[in-house]
C-alpha cells in the first residue's frame, strides 16, 4: 500500500512538473546517455600526398623557366698524321752515284733486308745478308739489277727499289770575296753566276773581273775566267758555264 502511495506521488510530481514547463527538472531525473567516443581514423602505411605549393597570384605573368642547352655533339679528332718523310732530291737524268752519297734500298715487305746505306770512299755500301756491294759510278736503276742478282742466293723474285736519298758526291765549291764560301751540293743544272748568288753575292772589295773556274780535264787542272761585270752588263755571257761536279770557283 505504501508503495503504490509513493508511485503516484512520484506521477504527481512529473505530472505537476510538466505543467509548469520545467524540463530540466526531468533532465535531472533522467540521466543522458553519455556519447561515445569518435572512432580513431585508421592507419594506413600509405604516404600522405602533400598538395602542391601554388605561387602567389602577381600582377605580372610568371617569367619562363630557363631551358639548358644541350650539349654539343662531341666531333671524333681526326687521326693524328704521320710525320712526313724528308722529300728525296731530285735526281738529275742518268745520274750516277758516287762517294758519299746516302741510299735508301727497299725490299718490298722486307723490313729486315731494307736499310739506308752510305757510299763509303771505296764506292761500296753494306747491307744485311748481300754484305758489301760496290755502288759508286752506277745508275740507280743499275744498282738495283745488281741487287736483284745478288739477293737470289737467299731468295726469289726480289722486288727492289733504290732511293737517292741525299746527294752528297756531286758538289762545287767557291772561295774568296763572297759572303759565303763553302761547298754546295750540285743538285741540278748550276752557272756560274747562280753559284755566287746562292753564295750571298761578292763582298765589297772582291775584283769582280778576275773570277776563275778552277776544273779537272782528263786528269789536269783548267783555269777559266769569268769576267762579272761583263756578264751583268750582257757581254760575254758564254763565261757564264755550267758547272760539273767538283768545280771551284775562286773570286780574288
Amino acid at each position: 500500500m505504501i508503495a503504490s502511495f509513493h508511485s503516484k506521488s512520484i506521477a504527481r510530481l512529473l505530472a505537476v512538473a510538466l505543467a509548469l514547463g520545467a524540463p530540466a527538472f526531468v533532465s535531472a531525473q533522467v540521466p543522458q546517455q553519455a556519447p561515445a567516443p569518435p572512432a580513431a581514423p585508421p592507419t594506413t602505411n600509405a604516404p600522405v600526398a602533400t598538395p602542391a605549393a601554388t605561387a602567389p597570384a602577381t600582377g605580372t605573368a610568371a617569367a619562363p623557366a630557363a631551358t639548358v642547352p644541350a650539349p654539343a655533339p662531341s666531333v671524333a679528332a681526326p687521326p693524328a698524321e704521320a710525320a712526313p718523310r724528308p722529300t728525296d732530291p731530285a735526281i738529275p737524268p742518268g745520274y750516277v752515284i758516287g762517294t758519299d752519297d746516302l741510299l735508301s734500298i727497299v725490299y718490298w715487305k722486307d723490313k729486315d733486308m731494307s736499310s739506308d746505306a752510305q757510299v763509303r770512299p771505296d764506292g761500296k755500301i753494306a747491307l744485311p745478308l748481300i754484305n758489301e756491294v760496290s755502288a759508286a759510278g752506277l745508275t740507280p736503276e743499275q744498282l738495283r739489277e745488281k741487287l736483284v742478282e745478288e739477293s737470289k742466293k737467299y731468295m726469289e723474285d726480289a722486288n727492289i727499289t733504290v732511293v737517292v736519298r741525299q746527294i752528297n758526291s756531286r758538289k762545287v765549291f767557291i772561295t774568296g770575296e763572297v759572303n759565303k764560301p763553302g761547298p754546295y751540293p750540285l743538285t741540278g743544272a748550276t752557272t756560274v753566276m747562280q753559284l755566287i748568288a746562292t753564295a750571298g753575292g761578292l763582298r765589297e772589295y772582291a775584283n769582280s773581273k778576275k773570277i776563275i773556274i778552277m776544273r779537272m780535264v782528263d786528269g789536269q787542272p783548267v783555269s777559266l775566267p769569268f769576267n762579272y761585270r761583263d756578264v751583268t752588263s750582257g757581254k760575254n755571257l758564254h763565261q757564264n758555264i755550267e758547272l760539273k761536279p767538283g768545280d771551284t770557283v775562286v773570286v780574288p
